[in-house]
């Protein structure tokens, strides 16, 4: 659209119809405000520029060229006049592509821990959804993490690890949660099924009743 505006200055004639099938690009220069994109700005200083030298110029949307003859001649103009017209990058852009490209590697690695507690229930690292109160979080965070005050202050103290006498095994919130059947009438009660996993009741949006099923066993405050 730039190269078109300068191809306009150098002319005689007054009247123009710029075609594009960029609906993004004509949005843009349609609502403009301070977070307009650079390259939109610039486009639209500079028509207004020629607009006051008496140039009438208008914007036409038109479909892609796909099963339109001329297509290849077409791609290939535009591809030329974009080599031909460099604008640097503005700093948004290069501050969106590297977060995109940070975001990519670290989920790469992120799916190599399919035995992380934490990968069980997030597989994906986009941000979680936002709990209003602190102390939910802070709980809702340590289940998570599978780190309790009950399953694991015997670290600091140097004792046993709790042992569930139903089960002989170690207390882990995984097994309190979906494993140990002493708490299967109270899943039932609460989550309508003894049979629900760690993602369902902890997942992006972990299961509603969650907290009262930890208070009727009382589990609640050793979190």
């Amino acid at each position: 659209m730039f190269c078109a505006l300068q191809k306009i200055a150098a002319s005689q004639q007054r009247l123009f119809c710029i075609y594009t099938d960029s609906m993004s690009a004509l949005e843009a220069l349609r609502h403009a405000d301070k977070r307009m994109h650079p390259v939109a700005e610039d486009i639209l200083c500079y028509m207004r520029e020629l607009q006051t030298q008496g140039f009438n110029i208008l914007f036409c949307w038109v479909p892609s060229h796909v099963g339109i003859v001329g297509n290849e001649q077409a791609d290939s103009a535009a591809k030329a006049a974009s080599n031909v017209w460099q604008s640097p990058v503005p700093c948004n852009d290069l501050k969106m592509f590297a977060t995109r490209h940070i975001h990519s590697l670290w989920q790469e690695l992120w799916d190599l821990e399919f035995r992380n507690k934490l990968h069980l229930i997030k597989p994906h690292i986009n941000m979680w959804s936002i709990i209003p109160t602190r102390v939910t979080d802070v709980k809702l965070t340590r289940l998570r993490i599978g780190h309790t005050r009950f399953t694991h202050k015997h670290l600091l103290f140097g004792e046993s690890a709790p042992e569930c006498r139903t089960c002989r095994t170690n207390f882990t919130v995984a097994h309190i949660l979906t494993e140990c059947p002493t708490f299967n009438s109270q899943r039932v009660t609460y989550f309508n099924s003894s049979s629900h996993n760690m993602k369902e009741l902890l997942g992006e949006l972990p299961h509603p009743h969650l907290f009262d099923f930890l208070k009727a066993i009382g589990f609640y405050h050793s979190i």
